[in-house]
C-alpha cells in the first residue's frame, strides 16, 4: 500500500542518516476505504491523500520554527498488514503505521521548491490559512534526496 508520510528536512536528514523512519507508531496517509467513499478515482485519491500529509508536514513546521519553511511528504510502499486506518488521527486519509519504515520502502520524496519558502512560513504561522495551496510540491526519486542537502 502506497503511504505518504509527513516531514520536514531536519526530519528528513535524520533519516537518510539513519537508513529508516523511525518513531512507532507513525501517523501517514493515504488512499483508505474511508477515503474512497469520498468518490474519485485512484489518482486523485493517492493525491488527496498526499495533500493532507502536507497539511500535516505544515503543522510539524509550525512545531520547529528552526527548521526551513518547505514542506516534506515521503511516499513509501509498505505491506497492508503494517497499516491500521485510523481518521481519528486526521481525517479519512489517516493511517498508523507500526514499527519502523525501511529507507528502501521508500519510493519518492515531494518537497516544496525554494521560492514557496515566504508562503510556507505565513503558512507555519496559521496552518489553518492556507497559503501553501498556491505551491505544487516537487517531485525528488529517492536517489536524489542527499543534493536537497548541498
Amino acid at each position: 500500500m502506497r503511504i505518504y508520510l509527513p516531514c520536514t528536512l531536519p526530519a528528513l536528514a535524520e533519516i537518510l542518516a539513519e537508513g529508516r523512519v523511525g518513531g512507532e507508531p507513525s501517523t501517514a496517509f493515504a488512499a483508505t476505504g474511508a477515503l474512497r467513499a469520498t468518490g474519485g478515482d485512484d489518482e486523485e485519491l493517492e493525491y488527496e491523500a498526499m495533500l493532507s500529509a502536507a497539511d500535516a508536514s505544515l503543522r510539524l513546521l509550525a512545531a520547529d520554527p528552526g527548521a526551513p519553511r518547505r514542506r516534506v511528504v515521503l511516499a513509501a510502499d509498505m505491506p497492508e498488514a503494517a497499516i491500521t486506518e485510523d481518521a481519528d488521527l486526521g481525517g479519512p486519509a489517516a493511517v498508523r503505521v507500526d514499527g519502523s519504515i525501511p529507507y528502501k520502502k521508500l519510493a519518492s520524496a515531494h518537497v516544496d521548491d525554494v521560492g514557496a519558502e515566504d508562503d510556507i512560513a505565513r503558512a507555519a504561522a496559521d496552518p489553518e490559512a492556507g497559503h501553501q495551496d498556491d505551491h505544487d510540491l516537487m517531485w525528488y526519486a529517492v536517489q536524489e534526496l542527499k543534493y536537497l542537502f548541498e
